[in-house]
């Protein structure tokens, strides 16, 4: 039976650390039968996860590799704004409290740049760069490695395109002058450096940002992307 010698095949490939299969040609020779036969077989093992094909490559024992790159693609689509601002509030007070501990004097003039241009910026799009730019400043203040790639997927769902204008709606004239005053806020809890209070800061500003959220947005909860 073509399965049965095609499994054969695979583990005896596995345990001499083969990556990759022979072609169905090859395989139809070698075991004596079609290559349709053989294809079918290669379908159950794709199946099983013994074996993954890729179009024009050929055909590679073990399970395919991971490709987060896709999966980034699909985070905007299958996530909310919701969602977006539930992660935000995990992650980045934590980013204000390390952010606090080890920033250095560079750090802290940058977040201090970069929030003067937040409060400057007339457009869009001037809005969208300078805001994130001050979060991820934060976030790479942290200095830890790990915690800035996952702000760096968040923060990608949350700057795809299609939502920008979800977010431009709530930024009312009271809102912005609010978050201008958390900025400094949070900023001048780093620079003293004060952890507790950091934290704290960065909390409640993401808060604020929830609530306006909830308040303005909540019957397009389940369509619109995140904050």
């Amino acid at each position: 039976m073509a399965l049965e010698r095609l499994r054969i095949i695979v583990n005896q490939l596995t345990v001499e650390g083969a990556e990759q299969l022979p072609t169905e040609r090859e395989l139809s020779e070698t075991i004596g039968v079609g290559r349709r036969a053989v294809r079918r077989a290669l379908e159950v093992l794709e199946t099983e996860g013994k074996i993954w094909r890729r179009q024009g490559a050929g055909t590679f024992i073990g399970s395919e590799p991971a490709h987060p790159e896709k999966q980034f693609v699909a985070l905007n689509e299958e996530s909310n704004m919701l969602e977006v601002m539930e992660v935000r509030l995990q992650l980045e007070p934590v980013l204000a409290r390390l952010a606090a501990l080890r920033a250095n004097p560079a750090d802290i003039a940058a977040m201090r740049e970069i929030a003067g241009r937040v409060g400057k910026a007339d457009d869009l799009d001037g809005r969208e760069l300078w805001d994130s730019a001050l979060h991820r400043a934060i976030a790479r203040a942290a200095n830890n490695t790990l915690f800035l790639a996952l702000f760096d997927v968040v923060d990608r769902v949350r700057q795809d395109a299609a939502w920008r204008h979800v977010r431009e709606a709530l930024r009312t004239s009271d809102a912005m002058a609010l978050y201008k005053s958390q900025h400094v806020d949070i900023i001048r809890a780093i620079e003293n450096r004060d952890p507790v209070s950091a934290e704290k800061a960065m909390r409640g500003h993401l808060l604020a940002l929830q609530q306006r959220l909830l308040y303005q947005s909540a019957p397009e909860v389940s369509d619109a992307p995140g904050a």
